[in-house]
């Protein structure tokens, strides 16, 4: 399975990413690792959504973050 997640960081910034294993993304997330939330640190996971095909799971994660992604976001997933 493929995840697209959303977290929300301490700024109240919400970060958007696709990954095949979301417990060790989250925990690379937590330790610091990733650059975008390193310094937004504490983040908070919003929610996910598991797909089962690569190429829909990074097509959703980019729609997330277009204009329209973005308002689709804030209506509907938070």
């Amino acid at each position: 399975m493929w995840y697209v997640y959303l977290l929300k960081c301490s700024d109240g910034t919400i970060y958007t990413g696709c990954t095949q294993d979301i417990e060790k993304r989250l925990t690379r997330h937590g330790r610091g690792e990733v650059v975008y939330t390193a310094s937004r640190l504490p983040v908070d996971l919003i929610g996910y959504t598991a797909l089962s095909d690569k190429f829909k799971a990074y097509e959703y994660e980019k729609y997330l973050k277009s204009g329209s992604g973005i308002a689709f976001r804030n209506k509907r997933l938070i």
